[in-house]
């Protein structure tokens, strides 16, 4: 099946490095995957090309595959021309979007130094962007009650003050968190807070 790529075919594919984004909301992705040469990473985070990167604008612009070569888009900063410097000659950028009501997206930027991606290669490589899109969606059976006491641990309410603040007992508070804890996959509520504010939950 395609979408069972896993990250050591990935490496394979992508011989000059590549980058995951999965489920980039306002700011910052729920988990990034960073396999680019440091050297690059590091030009590449001085000068600041983020913001003048087309393959960046592409990618949240735009929905399916694209060949670096394929481009239409202005780089003043000769951003795909300094990349070749460090190796990465080649590249496809996928991004992936489903239509989530948090405006979550998730995309992949995969190079080689040697040759073009295939047609194939690029429908894997999308498939693992997409299945991993997925797999990181955040799940859906929390209760009101217990987001609403996430809330409040993210504003930083002690277990005591939100007993309070909501009339129940701290044992019920406990439990709300002990529940959000076990569906976020967090070890504290501090932890289960924070991932529920990745998510866009809270």
């Amino acid at each position: 099946m395609l979408a069972d790529i896993g990250e050591d075919e990935i490496s394979e594919f992508a011989q000059a490095g590549f980058y995951i984004a999965l489920r980039v909301g306002f700011a910052f992705p729920v988990e990034e995957i960073n396999n680019l040469p440091d050297a690059w990473v590091s030009h590449y985070t001085k000068q600041r090309y983020m913001i003048f990167d087309p393959v960046i604008r592409w990618v949240y612009s735009h929905t399916g595959t694209t060949r670096w070569s394929e481009l239409a888009l202005d780089d003043p900063k000769g951003v795909l021309k300094q990349a070749q410097v460090f190796g990465l000659r080649y590249g496809i950028a996928v991004s992936h979007f489903d239509g989530n009501q948090q405006g979550q997206r998730s995309y992949g930027i995969f190079t080689r130094s040697d040759r073009e991606f295939t047609d194939l290669e690029t429908k894997f490589l999308y498939a693992f962007v997409q299945r991993r899109h997925q797999e990181t969606a955040p799940p859906t059976n929390l209760t009101n009650a217990e987001l609403s006491a996430l809330r409040m641990v993210k504003d930083g309410m002690r277990l005591k003050q939100i007993a309070h603040e909501i009339d129940i007992s701290e044992g019920a508070v406990k439990q709300r968190l002990k529940n959000a804890k076990l569906k976020l996959e967090a070890n504290t509520s501090t932890q289960a807070a924070a991932i529920a504010s990745q998510f866009g939950l809270i």
